[in-house]
């Protein structure tokens, strides 16, 4: 699986940012998969295990491995004490390293779009899935605007700029991961937008955490001082700001579930 293109590069940078408005959608996420406790899951794209770490609070697990590319997500994962239980492995979610119905679900938390081949990836999600068990997943909706930054973003495009995508970045819309769901050969398949709110305390904790991830940080330094001042005020103006100064600001993801058939 490729490396990630817009994540924090440390998993403490990802907890201060990002990670709170992947707990935000995560948690409604797990509400909405409704799985019960002692189920054995896989965690593909798992990163910094910020994902895994919810999984675990809310769902019980009695087996939980953990699979991303990045060696430097994986140890940051492993300092979690709420995950003591789960094994974090590198790996490729294209190619996961265990056998046919190996766990009772699967998921990909924020992932997808990053995944070179989704239906590969999904594919390989539904293998190591035993029959009746679930495969899930999760996505920024990047084409819709949902991403926490998009504001950023937008504005970036106004002044000429263009914010890299994932590879995959098609995939996020609910129309494509049903697709891929489809063809994976999976069956119940249900999908639903998921609408998260943020309050920031202002502007700048809202700017500071979100240009935190690194494909902005190229950008940013081509600019001249009064240009990212320019464009910060750009910003400010998309964004829901009230009396006090204090930002509120929303994001959307996609989600999708479905069941690998039992046998006949």
């Amino acid at each position: 699986m490729a490396q990630h293109t817009i994540r924090f590069d440390d998993g403490a940078a990802y907890e201060r940012g990002m990670g709170i408005w992947s707990q935000l959608a995560g948690q409604v996420f797990l509400d909405w998969l409704a799985s019960p406790p002692g189920l054995r899951w896989i965690d593909v794209g798992c990163g910094n295990g910020a994902f895994t770490e919810l999984l675990v609070q809310r769902h019980a697990p009695a087996e939980v491995q953990g699979i991303d590319p990045s060696e430097a997500q994986l140890k940051f994962a492993r300092t979690r004490p709420a995950v003591q239980g789960a094994t974090f492995l590198q790996g490729d979610a294209m190619a996961l390293p265990f056998g046919n119905g190996r766990f009772d679900a699967a998921v990909m938390a924020l992932v997808i779009f990053f995944v070179p081949d989704p239906a590969k990836g999904v594919a390989e999600m539904a293998r190591v899935v035993g029959p009746g068990g679930t495969v899930a997943a999760y996505a920024w909706d990047l084409l819709g605007g949902g991403l926490p930054f998009a504001p950023i973003h937008a504005e970036f495009r106004a002044l000429g700029f263009t914010p890299p995508l994932p590879p995959s970045a098609d995939v996020s819309r609910i129309a494509a991961l049903r697709e891929v769901w489809t063809g994976a050969g999976l069956e119940g398949i249900e999908t639903r937008e998921i609408t998260v709110r943020r309050s920031f305390s202002d502007f700048d904790e809202y700017w500071s955490t979100s240009v935190a991830v690194g494909s902005m940080q190229p950008m940013l330094a081509e600019m001249a001082v009064g240009d990212v001042e320019q464009l910060k005020d750009r910003v400010r103006a998309r964004l829901s700001v009230d009396a006090t100064g204090r930002v509120t600001h929303h994001a959307r993801a996609n989600a999708i579930k479905g069941r690998v058939p039992k046998a006949p």
